[in-house]
C-alpha cells in the first residue's frame, strides 16, 4: 500500500455541509493499482464508499463504518484523446473538466461547470444541470470493483436513469471518457459564463449546503412544490430550507446532520400532505445515526 490510510478520520471538514461523524478508515490511494491492491486485500465483509468533493452528501453524526476511499490529485488529471474526446480522472472537478474542454475546442460539456463535484460522483449519480446529464456525454468509465478488479464499462453497461446508475455498491470510478462536439473556445466560455451567472443568481453558493436536495418530480420542479407547501425558510435547529432556492438545505452554523436530515424529511412530509407529490432524496445520506 502506497497511499495514505487514516483511522477515525473526521469527514465534516471534507463535505459541504460541514457536519457529520468520522470515517472508520479513510484511504487515499496513490494510483489505480494501489486502490486495486488495497481492495483485494481487504476483508470482503468491510463496506467501501467513495467520496468526492462531498457536495451532495449528508454524513450522519455517528460516522461511516468501513472504508471511505477519497481520490486525490493522482486522479484529477484530464487528457485529450482526440478532437472531441477527453479522458478524465475520477477525482477531477467539473470546473477542471469543462475548462479543459474549452481549451481543446470541445462543446457540449459546459454543464459540468455548474455541478460542484468530481467525475466519479457525476458518473455514479448521472449528474446533470441545464438540460444535460452525464449519460449524454459518457463513452465509458474505468471502475475498480469492490473485489479490486478493474473493469471498463460502457454507457449502456452503467444502466442510467434520472440521477441514478446501476453501478455496484463499493465500486469506485477511477476515470471516465467524455465526448462532446467541435466548438470555438470563445463560444464554450460564453456558455460556461452563462451557466455560472444563472447558478450565482439562483442558488446559495456561499453557504454550507449540499446542492439540490430532492430529485425533480418531473414534469414539476422540486423547488416549486416545496415553495407552494410553505417550506421556504423552514428551520429545524440550525438547519434551514434556503430562502433563495428552496430545494437547497443550509447549515446556518452548528446544525447536526440529524437536524439537516430531519428537516429534509419534514419537507417531504409537508409536500406530500399539500400536493400528494412524493419527493425523492437526491442528496446521498450515508453512515449511522449517533447513539
Amino acid at each position: 500500500m502506497r497511499g495514505k490510510l487514516t483511522a477515525a478520520a473526521p469527514l465534516a471538514p471534507l463535505v459541504w455541509f460541514k457536519s457529520g461523524g468520522a470515517a472508520e478508515t479513510l484511504f487515499e490511494p496513490a494510483d489505480t493499482a494501489d486502490l486495486q491492491a488495497f481492495l483485494r486485500a481487504l476483508d470482503p465483509a468491510v463496506p467501501v464508499m467513495a467520496l468526492g468533493l462531498g457536495s451532495n452528501l449528508i454524513v450522519r453524526d455517528g460516522g461511516v463504518p468501513g472504508v471511505v476511499v477519497r481520490l486525490g490529485k493522482p486522479f484529477a488529471r484530464v487528457t485529450r484523446l482526440d478532437e472531441v474526446t477527453l479522458q478524465c480522472g475520477g477525482g477531477a472537478s467539473g470546473i477542471l473538466v469543462s475548462s479543459n474542454a474549452r481549451d481543446a475546442g470541445i462543446g457540449g460539456i459546459e454543464f459540468l461547470r455548474s455541478i460542484p463535484g468530481t467525475v466519479g460522483g457525476f458518473v455514479r449519480m448521472n449528474g446533470g444541470a441545464y438540460g444535460r446529464e452525464v449519460k449524454d456525454i459518457l463513452v465509458e468509465a474505468e471502475v475498480v470493483l469492490r473485489s479490486g478488479e478493474l473493469v471498463t464499462l460502457s454507457n449502456a453497461d452503467i444502466g442510467y436513469t434520472y440521477r441514478h446508475s446501476e453501478l455496484a455498491a463499493g465500486a469506485v470510478v477511477v476515470s471516465a471518457t467524455f465526448r462532446g462536439h467541435p466548438a470555438e473556445p470563445e463560444a464554450v466560455q460564453a456558455e460556461m459564463d452563462r451557466i455560472a451567472a444563472a447558478r450565482e443568481a439562483s442558488q446559495p453558493l456561499r453557504s454550507k449546503t449540499g446542492g439540490s436536495t430532492f430529485k425533480n418530480p418531473l414534469p414539476k420542479k422540486a423547488w416549486e412544490v416545496i415553495d407552494t407547501a410553505g417550506c421556504r425558510g423552514l428551520t429545524i435547529g440550525d438547519a434551514q430550507v434556503s430562502e433563495k432556492h428552496c430545494n437547497f438545505l443550509l447549515n446556518l452554523g452548528s446544525a447536526t446532520s440529524a437536524d439537516i436530515e430531519a428537516l429534509g424529511e419534514e419537507v417531504r412530509r409537508r409536500v406530500r400532505a399539500h400536493s400528494g407529490t412524493e419527493l425523492e432524496w437526491e442528496i446521498q445520506r450515508v453512515g449511522v445515526e449517533r447513539e
